[in-house]
């Protein structure tokens, strides 16, 4: 990690070290809350007398929460200076965290899962913004490889960490530990962070800049309403989900509108048409969009058409968390070193690779050969989201970083979001049945080809995306 800062004093790299620690344990625990809780839910159901759609919610109200609020604070950041915002994030983060342990009813744990999620939500958005002032410009690929494997080995440490904690210790142990990571990442944040303030510039005449509270709310709403449309009823896309969709169309250009029409904006309308910002937007919402798939599908494929239990299934989807805590720091050098545009190019080409062999190779050589896609696919991923947000953060004014970090954040949710909902529909149509998990192991091997060759296709447009408009220098 030191080596990753470079500073040219001893001092200098300690504080640089610590801060990189600190943002890696933040976007650490950002993760981890995610996949801790999904293990749990079991558990929940029975401590809590609750069905399981009811128990759910402990995850949902968590991910609605991050990605209704992400932008806003990355803007809020901007406004009040983004240390004072991060600790104020962990210290949330923490607070909610012995709050769910504590809790004594369903609702409240609910609730204060979506307290917790507004923590990390702050702590997503600014561990990417504040990178910028942390590490020397040339290695930005670096740092931002170190986060994207954090992220990874967040999500992939909170199952196995999950089950044994409650096995042990029982369900509140898991936001226990969150409190106290919580608390820990807070004080390394205070101790180590550059205390740079609110840097809105301030035009002639007019004050600082003032916090777009309608912005927030229409656009809080907006997001809302399209997560819930793309997670209710996953297997039966109803009147509510198009009902919630219409509300997130009237929502989006209620927001554009009142964007246009305040001084001080949440998200400034020129952003939109940055030409790298606007296309990489694009291309990191089709490629998370793409991985969700081997979530989605993937459990099915190796438990109904390859016939393996639930150990090795969950053996086997270690794999891409694994290979990509692994290949994240690299990614991140080969960006530095090579440059960040041609990399977007080069980890999408990968990825399209990964997506054809995931396609094929599963179906002729089981096991292995899924296991090859995957090791095939990971490494472009994190090639991708190195270069991704390196070409973004660049060159993005200091005080805007906070926003664009909260937009970078939020297309990659928002992927995963769709991506829950899309491909899966696509697998169930190919599968042929809404009832996957009753098909014949025939249907689900054809479903996995069709899906990953979609799959392909979408990233093959991502690559499009790159090629036309993403690999412009911003003026």
């Amino acid at each position: 990690m030191a080596d990753i800062a470079d500073p040219r004093t001893a001092s200098a790299s300690r504080s640089a070290t610590g801060a990189l620690a600190s943002l890696s344990l933040a976007m650490f625990l950002s993760s981890l809350s995610t996949s801790i809780a999904n293990v749990a839910l079991p558990t929940l159901s029975t401590a809590f007398a609750a069905s399981f759609p009811a128990v759910q919610w402990v995850v949902l109200a968590y991910l609605l929460a991050i990605t209704a609020l992400i932008v806003s604070v990355g803007r809020l950041g901007d406004l009040v200076g983004r240390r004072l915002l991060l600790v104020a994030g962990l210290a949330l983060f923490s607070a909610a965290s012995l709050a769910a342990a504590l809790a004594p009813t369903l609702p409240l744990l609910i609730a204060a899962r979506a307290a917790q999620g507004l923590g990390a939500a702050v702590m997503m958005a600014l561990t990417i913004a504040f990178v910028g002032e942390t590490v020397p410009k040339e290695r930005t690929g670096s740092a931002m490889g170190l986060l994207g494997t954090m992220s990874a080995i967040g999500t992939a440490f909170g199952p196995s960490l999950g089950g044994v904690l409650i096995a042990s210790l029982g369900w509140r142990s898991i936001f226990l530990v969150n409190a106290t990571l919580g608390v820990a990442a807070m004080l390394a944040a205070r101790r180590f962070l550059p205390a740079g303030e609110a840097r809105e510039d301030q035009g002639a005449g007019r004050g600082r800049a003032r916090f777009d509270t309608l912005g927030t709310i229409l656009l809080a709403l907006t997001l809302a309403a399209y997560a819930l449309a793309m997670t209710f009823g996953r297997d039966d896309f109803g009147g509510l989900n198009i009902a919630l969709l219409g509300a997130a169309g009237l929502g989006a250009g209620l927001f554009l509108y009142a964007e246009g029409k305040v001084a001080s904006p949440l998200i400034k309308p020129a952003l939109f048409r940055d030409p790298v910002l606007a296309p990489s937007l694009a291309m990191n919402a089709l490629v998370s969009t793409v991985m969700m798939a081997t979530l989605v599908v993937g459990p099915f494929f190796l438990s109904r058409a390859l016939g393996l239990s639930e150990a090795l299934v969950g053996a086997v989807l270690s794999i891409g968390p694994v290979v990509s805590a692994l290949c994240g720091v690299v990614a991140g050098r080969v960006v530095d070193r090579l440059g960040a545009a041609p990399m977007i190019v080069v980890g999408l080409a990968l990825m399209v690779i990964g997506c054809i062999a995931l396609s094929v190779l599963p179906a002729v050589f089981g096991v292995a050969g899924y296991a090859v896609a995957i090791v095939l696919l990971t490494p472009g991923y994190q090639l991708f989201q190195a270069a991704n947000n390196t070409a973004v953060m660049a060159d993005i004014d200091s005080n805007e970083r906070g926003v664009v970090s909260g937009m970078l954040s939020l297309s990659r949710n928002l992927g995963l979001i769709t991506g829950t909902a899309v491909m899966g529909a696509v697998f169930a149509f190919a599968v042929g049945t809404g009832e996957v998990g009753g098909a014949a192991p025939e249907a689900v091997a054809g479903g996995m080809r069709v899906t990953f060759a979609v799959a392909a296709g979408l990233v093959v447009v991502a690559m499009g995306i790159a090629m036309v408009g993403g690999l412009r220098k911003p003026k």
